[in-house]
């Protein structure tokens, strides 16, 4: 269903920017990491939750066309494990609600654009009944040409913003530049978009900026993205069991490693001793606060913090970690991985379909597994949820009603739930032109690969949704993972909340994942991250914990 996933070391940055990671999670409507956090204010701080929020969000409806066949569970994905029959296909849209408007659209787009009057387009165009005119824009550099498009007199239509990009003055900007879709989406009124109905309220929720419902969404899992990857043909080879403790994960680590033979048990593995240890979620700036006895925490002054950061460190110094992890930005983790010299590596979720797919011809006895996250002292893991929505569409307020029914009636088909025609052409294109189906599994040809590529879907999305009709078995893993994980899956003080800090305090925690990646490799000691923790507290930490704390009291959750 999508791209091949990412195979770049694990960096926040570095991963959200990687041409793989972002192209695949987009077409496949995968999870992904949300924003690195930080904006700079603008002309409205702060959230809008409790019975504000009520008022602006619109209703949610269930849609009913099209049943899973995995439902959503613990904050899951839905799954869907059959094999694609076109005949028998559903209609969501059953009549063309476009009246005839031109909508220009920018979007990151990763890789060649294909020309504007190419098939794809003409075809979505025309199920829609308007005219879309993309400006697709270097996925990559993308934020440098946000910044001068945003501050322009000449704004395109509608401008696609993904969360890692709204760093500095794009938050300001969408707030006084972007339309205000409540008047056609609050309460009821989304019933005339019946695939916008069907977008989980989460979802929505984090589109509130500046008081307003301002972006079309495309909803992601909350559950835990990063999974810890396994050569599942490899273990079972050998007989290796997986490991159920921080102990027992570095005893297998060492049992494993055979630097001779060129063969090591792990690539960093940071991302997952967070996870394991119940360190708040670092995805985003306000998911790292939670509420505890009365008093706001931030992930960094924790003792699971630290204690992941010795483990981690502990795995480096044990000599269990590829030699190529240790010294950053070397190789690739995903090759590492599928050439055997490590056994375990963690990356996203979409990695899963991502190295399945590209080794199903080069290595047929390949097999990736995922580890469910351990405790680190053996018992549950305590996770925490991520972001419900981290892509955004955005309308330019000086489009007029006319423009924007169109824009939402293109917006009503791109979100179109799986198995339906309006699925399979946004996501496919065009029967025959685009791609085949054979044994209930479309696959695109060379035109469908350069055509139908990251332009429709970046404009609203279905419900979180996994589906590999040519590996069916791995979207059952994927979702199972997802649900089990799930189970363990705690919601933080702001979780699913649209949060703009003061601009004062935008860079407040910069420094602090580089700090991390030197402590784990001993280039820095544990004291000069407590150091470092401490120096936060006075330079502003303190004050941006106060200004949360009014927040949260002010506001409230968005779980009321």
């Amino acid at each position: 269903m999508t791209p091949n996933s990412a195979t770049s070391a694990p960096s926040r940055r570095s991963f959200l920017a990687s041409t793989a990671v972002a192209a695949a999670a987009v077409a496949g409507g995968m999870p992904l990491l949300t924003a690195c956090g930080g904006s700079d204010g603008g002309s409205k701080d702060g959230t809008t939750s409790g019975k504000d929020a009520q008022k602006i969000l619109p209703t949610f409806v269930a849609q009913n066309v099209v049943t899973p066949d995995i439902p959503s569970k613990n904050g899951s994905s839905l799954g869907f494990t059959g094999k694609l029959v076109l005949d028998d296909l559903k209609t969501s849209v059953p009549e063309k609600l476009g009246k005839g408007s031109t909508i220009k659209i920018m979007s990151p787009f990763w890789g060649s654009p294909p020309k504007s009057d190419n098939p794809y387009y003409k075809a979505m165009n025309e199920n829609i009944g308007v005219d879309v005119v993309w400006q697709n824009q270097d996925g990559n550099t993308y934020d440098e040409k946000l910044g001068a498009v945003l501050a322009s007199s000449d704004m395109p239509d509608v401008v696609v913003i993904p969360g890692w990009n709204m760093g500095g003055k794009i938050p300001s900007a969408i707030i006084n530049k972007m339309a205000d879709l409540g008047p056609y989406l609050s309460g009821d009124k989304v019933k005339e978009y019946p695939n916008l109905a069907a977008i989980p309220t989460d979802a929505w929720q984090r589109s509130i900026f500046g008081g307003k419902l301002r972006g079309l969404p495309m909803p992601s899992s909350y559950d835990p993205n990063i999974v810890p990857f396994y050569r599942k043909d490899i273990f079972d080879e050998k007989g290796y069991e997986l490991p159920t403790s921080a102990d027992e994960f570095l005893a297998l680590a060492k049992e494993i490693t055979n630097a001779k033979a060129k063969v090591w048990a792990c690539d960093d593995m940071k991302w997952t001793a967070f996870n394991s240890f119940g360190v708040l979620s670092g995805s985003e700036k306000p998911l790292g606060w939670n509420l505890v006895d009365g008093k706001l925490i931030y992930r960094v002054e924790t003792d699971e913090y630290l204690e992941a950061l010795e483990w981690t460190r502990k795995l480096y110094a044990a000599g269990v970690v590829h030699p190529d992890a240790k010294a950053q930005n070397q190789g690739d983790s995903g090759l590492r991985f599928t050439s055997g010299e490590t056994l375990i590596f963690n990356n996203d979720i979409s990695t899963w379909w991502g190295k399945t797919a590209e080794q199903a011809t080069q290595n047929p006895d390949f097999r990736i597994g995922g580890m469910d996250i351990f405790g680190h002292d053996g018992g549950d893991p305590t996770l925490w949820a991520g972001s419900p929505a981290g892509i955004f569409a955005f309308v330019n307020k000086k489009a007029s009603k006319a423009v924007i029914h169109d824009i939402l009636a293109a917006a009503n088909v791109t979100a179109a739930p799986y198995g339906t025609k309006e699925y399979m052409l946004t996501q496919y294109g065009v029967e025959g032109t685009h791609y085949t189906v054979k044994d209930g599994t479309p696959t695109k040809n060379d035109k469908g690969n350069q055509e139908v590529a990251n332009a429709f879907v970046m404009l609203a999305s279905p419900a979180s949704t996994i589906a590999h009709p040519d590996f069916p078995d791995v979207a059952k893993a994927q979702v199972e993972w997802q649900q089990r994980m799930g189970a363990f899956t705690k919601k933080s003080s702001f979780y699913g909340l649209q949060i703009i800090e003061p601009a004062r305090y935008t860079n407040l925690s910069n420094d602090f994942e580089q700090l991390e990646d030197d402590v784990v490799r001993g280039r820095k000691k544990i004291s000069d991250m407590q150091q470092a923790v401490s120096d936060w507290k006075s330079q502003g930490g303190d004050g941006l914990r106060d200004w949360y704390k009014k927040l949260l009291d002010d506001s409230g959750s968005a779980q009321g």
